[in-house]
Protein backbone atom coordinates (compact mmCIF):
# COMPACT_ATOMS: atom_id res chain seq x y z
CA UNK A 1 0.00 0.00 0.00
CA UNK A 2 2.84 2.42 0.86
CA UNK A 3 4.47 1.95 -2.54
CA UNK A 4 1.22 2.71 -4.34
CA UNK A 5 0.88 5.96 -2.38
CA UNK A 6 4.45 6.97 -3.32
CA UNK A 7 3.74 6.32 -7.01
CA UNK A 8 0.52 8.36 -6.73
CA UNK A 9 2.40 11.25 -5.13
CA UNK A 10 5.03 11.16 -7.89
CA UNK A 11 2.29 11.28 -10.54
CA UNK A 12 0.68 14.27 -8.82
CA UNK A 13 4.10 15.91 -8.50
CA UNK A 14 4.81 15.36 -12.21
CA UNK A 15 1.40 16.77 -13.21
CA UNK A 16 2.03 19.87 -11.12
CA UNK A 17 5.56 20.27 -12.50
CA UNK A 18 4.26 19.88 -16.08
CA UNK A 19 1.59 22.55 -15.48
CA UNK A 20 4.21 24.98 -14.15
CA UNK A 21 6.61 24.16 -17.01
CA UNK A 22 3.94 24.74 -19.64
CA UNK A 23 2.97 28.06 -18.05
CA UNK A 24 6.60 29.28 -17.98
CA UNK A 25 7.31 28.00 -21.50
CA UNK A 26 4.23 29.70 -22.95
CA UNK A 27 5.29 33.02 -21.45
CA UNK A 28 8.58 32.73 -23.37
CA UNK A 29 7.06 31.61 -26.68
CA UNK A 30 8.21 28.02 -26.13
CA UNK A 31 6.51 24.65 -25.80
CA UNK A 32 7.25 21.73 -23.50
CA UNK A 33 8.03 18.64 -25.58
CA UNK A 34 8.65 16.23 -22.70
CA UNK A 35 9.41 16.06 -18.99
CA UNK A 36 11.30 13.22 -17.31
CA UNK A 37 12.11 12.40 -13.70
CA UNK A 38 15.13 10.10 -13.46
CA UNK A 39 17.04 8.58 -10.57
CA UNK A 40 16.30 8.70 -6.88
CA UNK A 41 17.52 10.39 -3.72
CA UNK A 42 20.20 13.04 -4.29
CA UNK A 43 20.74 11.74 -7.82
CA UNK A 44 17.18 12.65 -8.89
CA UNK A 45 17.13 14.59 -12.15
CA UNK A 46 14.30 16.58 -13.69
CA UNK A 47 14.74 16.96 -17.44
CA UNK A 48 12.62 19.38 -19.45
CA UNK A 49 12.78 19.34 -23.25
CA UNK A 50 11.70 22.58 -24.97
CA UNK A 51 11.06 23.65 -28.53
CA UNK A 52 9.71 26.66 -30.40
CA UNK A 53 6.43 26.14 -32.23
CA UNK A 54 7.92 27.31 -35.58
CA UNK A 55 11.03 25.12 -35.37
CA UNK A 56 9.76 22.52 -37.87
CA UNK A 57 9.79 25.06 -40.70
CA UNK A 58 13.26 23.98 -41.81
CA UNK A 59 14.88 27.23 -40.70
CA UNK A 60 17.94 26.22 -38.64
CA UNK A 61 17.65 29.44 -36.62
CA UNK A 62 13.99 28.80 -35.67
CA UNK A 63 14.72 26.24 -32.92
CA UNK A 64 15.19 26.73 -29.21
CA UNK A 65 18.43 28.52 -28.29
CA UNK A 66 20.83 28.21 -25.38
CA UNK A 67 19.49 31.55 -24.12
CA UNK A 68 15.92 30.23 -24.25
CA UNK A 69 16.95 27.24 -22.13
CA UNK A 70 18.85 29.42 -19.64
CA UNK A 71 15.95 31.87 -19.22
CA UNK A 72 13.42 29.05 -18.84
CA UNK A 73 15.65 27.24 -16.33
CA UNK A 74 16.05 30.35 -14.18
CA UNK A 75 12.34 31.21 -14.13
CA UNK A 76 11.08 27.61 -13.87
CA UNK A 77 13.56 26.69 -11.11
CA UNK A 78 12.55 29.72 -9.07
CA UNK A 79 8.83 28.94 -9.36
CA UNK A 80 9.39 25.26 -8.46
CA UNK A 81 11.26 26.35 -5.33
CA UNK A 82 8.77 29.07 -4.32
CA UNK A 83 5.76 26.78 -4.82
CA UNK A 84 7.64 23.83 -3.27
CA UNK A 85 6.40 21.68 -6.17
CA UNK A 86 9.03 18.96 -5.71
CA UNK A 87 9.40 17.46 -2.26
CA UNK A 88 12.95 16.08 -2.69
CA UNK A 89 16.26 17.45 -3.90
CA UNK A 90 16.82 17.31 -7.66
CA UNK A 91 18.99 18.60 -10.48
CA UNK A 92 17.23 20.55 -13.22
CA UNK A 93 18.33 20.02 -16.82
CA UNK A 94 16.74 21.97 -19.69
CA UNK A 95 17.48 21.31 -23.35
CA UNK A 96 16.08 21.06 -26.84
CA UNK A 97 14.68 17.69 -27.92
CA UNK A 98 17.56 17.27 -30.40
CA UNK A 99 17.62 16.32 -34.05
CA UNK A 100 16.42 12.79 -33.27
CA UNK A 101 13.59 13.96 -31.06
CA UNK A 102 10.89 11.62 -29.80
CA UNK A 103 7.47 11.79 -31.40
CA UNK A 104 4.89 11.01 -28.75
CA UNK A 105 1.76 13.07 -29.41
CA UNK A 106 -0.63 13.32 -32.34
CA UNK A 107 0.54 16.93 -32.77
CA UNK A 108 4.15 15.73 -33.21
CA UNK A 109 3.19 13.47 -36.11
CA UNK A 110 1.06 16.21 -37.71
CA UNK A 111 3.90 18.72 -37.34
CA UNK A 112 6.60 16.51 -38.83
CA UNK A 113 4.79 15.21 -41.93
CA UNK A 114 7.46 15.10 -44.65
CA UNK A 115 10.26 14.15 -42.23
CA UNK A 116 12.09 10.84 -41.95
CA UNK A 117 11.07 8.81 -38.91
CA UNK A 118 12.04 5.56 -37.27
CA UNK A 119 9.43 3.74 -35.22
CA UNK A 120 8.57 0.56 -33.39
CA UNK A 121 5.02 -0.76 -33.19
CA UNK A 122 3.33 -2.53 -30.28
CA UNK A 123 1.88 -5.22 -32.57
CA UNK A 124 3.50 -6.41 -35.83
CA UNK A 125 2.38 -4.86 -39.11
CA UNK A 126 3.13 -7.10 -42.11
CA UNK A 127 5.13 -9.35 -39.73
CA UNK A 128 7.40 -6.50 -38.64
CA UNK A 129 7.60 -4.12 -35.67
CA UNK A 130 10.47 -1.86 -36.85
CA UNK A 131 10.03 0.70 -39.60
CA UNK A 132 11.87 3.67 -41.05
CA UNK A 133 10.67 5.96 -43.80
CA UNK A 134 9.32 9.35 -44.71
CA UNK A 135 6.17 10.34 -42.84
CA UNK A 136 3.98 10.95 -45.84
CA UNK A 137 0.75 11.76 -44.03
CA UNK A 138 -1.04 11.63 -40.71
CA UNK A 139 -4.83 11.62 -40.82
CA UNK A 140 -7.59 10.25 -38.63
CA UNK A 141 -5.17 8.62 -36.19
CA UNK A 142 -3.27 6.79 -38.91
CA UNK A 143 0.16 7.54 -40.33
CA UNK A 144 1.52 6.59 -43.74
CA UNK A 145 5.24 5.87 -44.14
CA UNK A 146 7.07 5.79 -47.46
CA UNK A 147 9.57 2.99 -46.80
CA UNK A 148 11.71 3.83 -49.83
CA UNK A 149 13.22 6.69 -47.80
CA UNK A 150 14.75 4.25 -45.27
CA UNK A 151 18.49 3.82 -44.88
CA UNK A 152 20.12 0.62 -46.23
CA UNK A 153 20.67 -0.58 -42.67
CA UNK A 154 16.98 -0.07 -41.81
CA UNK A 155 15.83 -1.74 -45.04
CA UNK A 156 17.80 -4.81 -44.08
CA UNK A 157 16.22 -4.77 -40.61
CA UNK A 158 12.73 -4.33 -42.07
CA UNK A 159 13.26 -7.18 -44.53
CA UNK A 160 11.34 -7.87 -47.73
CA UNK A 161 8.61 -5.31 -46.98
CA UNK A 162 11.04 -2.45 -47.57
CA UNK A 163 12.85 -4.02 -50.51
CA UNK A 164 10.25 -2.82 -52.98
CA UNK A 165 10.94 0.78 -53.97
CA UNK A 166 8.08 3.13 -53.23
CA UNK A 167 6.27 0.80 -50.83
CA UNK A 168 4.03 2.63 -48.39
CA UNK A 169 2.63 1.29 -45.17
CA UNK A 170 -0.18 2.53 -42.94
CA UNK A 171 0.17 2.29 -39.15
CA UNK A 172 -2.40 3.24 -36.52
CA UNK A 173 -1.14 5.85 -34.06
CA UNK A 174 -2.40 3.66 -31.19
CA UNK A 175 -0.02 0.92 -32.37
CA UNK A 176 3.09 3.15 -32.21
CA UNK A 177 5.19 2.20 -29.19
CA UNK A 178 8.17 4.45 -29.87
CA UNK A 179 9.03 6.92 -32.64
CA UNK A 180 11.87 9.32 -33.36
CA UNK A 181 12.86 11.71 -36.14
CA UNK A 182 15.81 10.59 -38.26
CA UNK A 183 18.19 13.54 -38.80
CA UNK A 184 18.81 14.47 -42.41
CA UNK A 185 22.10 16.28 -42.74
Amino acid sequence: MGELQVIGCMALELDRVREIAERVAASGGLEVVDIEFRGSGKARMLRVFLDKPGAASGDPLAGVTHGDCANFSREFGTILDVEDAISTSYTLEVSSPGLDRKLTKVADFERFVGSRVKLMTRQPVNNNRYFEGRLESFQDGRLTLDLSAASKKSRKKMGAAAAEQGQKIGIDFANVEKANLVPEI
